[in-house]
């Protein structure tokens, strides 16, 4: 089962600092000041997807009962692509990111994060019942190996380039893992890189499995512009959720 995130926010305000919240953002964002746009990128079950013609998901539940919990209106979901998300949201087209996106000090230096709320690791997926079994990275080398855009299953391929395992021409780069699965159980690619929670719900459907992890140790957060002070209230709604078990019956719901 994957791992949520024990929101202990003291505890992980004094390991890694507070996230800059100083100053309003007056009169900017996708809606006003009282209401809070969420953006995220379907194609991500079981955090976020399409049924049915509608948005659904673990992160869907919990951006909309955080802006509720916070005090403010939602808006209208932006369904976009997830490598669009950062420009949109620094760009005011949306206000809040909802989309299993992994805290890192690249986005760091563009958005601010709420306190962590999940915990992952990566997967390699491959075809199930194929003759390609891989134990580790070690043996992704001469295999075409996919991952989506802007993800960081995409940083883990680009790692095995670097490292001579995976070559720059049998890397394959997707807008959404739905088409990556697709593309692997169509043998168009050998193996994809994918968050472990993720990874297991293509398998609970699909025709793949999941060969073995990657231990990366990822905390996903919520995204949000510098300095909007309504990351304070978002990050009290997180810890709420926590504190009355509404979180833990999300996770029930979604991945149990």
């Amino acid at each position: 089962m994957p791992r949520k995130f024990d929101m202990d926010r003291r505890a992980y305000l004094k390991t890694v600092g507070a996230v800059g919240v100083s100053a309003a953002v007056a009169g900017c964002g996708g809606g006003s000041d009282d209401t809070i746009v969420p953006g995220t990128a379907s194609g991500f079950p079981p955090f976020e997807y399409t049924e049915e013609g509608e948005l659904v998901g673990f992160d869907v539940e919990l951006a909309e009962t955080v802006i509720d919990r916070a005090g403010y209106e939602q808006g209208e979901w932006v369904d976009i692509e997830f490598d669009s998300l950062i420009p949109s949201l620094t760009d005011g087209d949306i206000d809040l990111i909802a989309a299993a996106m992994t805290i890192n000090d690249d986005r760091d230096q563009t958005i601010d994060f709420s306190d962590p709320y999940w915990e992952s690791n990566q997967a390699v997926l491959v075809s199930e019942g194929g003759d390609f079994q891989p134990e580790s990275t070690d043996d992704l080398e001469g295999v075409r190996v996919g991952a989506q855009s802007g993800t960081t299953g995409e940083d883990q391929v680009e790692g095995l380039i670097d490292d001579g395992v995976v070559s720059e021409d049998d890397y394959r780069q997707y807008d959404n893992y739905t088409l990556a699965v697709q593309d692997l159980e169509n043998g168009n690619v050998d193996a994809i890189v994918i968050d472990i929670p993720v990874a297991r719900n293509f398998a609970d459907s699909r025709s793949v499995v999941v060969a073995f992890e990657i231990e990366t140790g990822e905390q996903f957060g919520l995204g949000m512009r510098e300095d909007d002070d309504r990351l304070s209230d978002v990050n009290d709604a997180l810890a709420e959720m926590q504190d009355d078990g509404t979180y833990d019956d999300l996770v029930s719901e979604w991945f149990e």
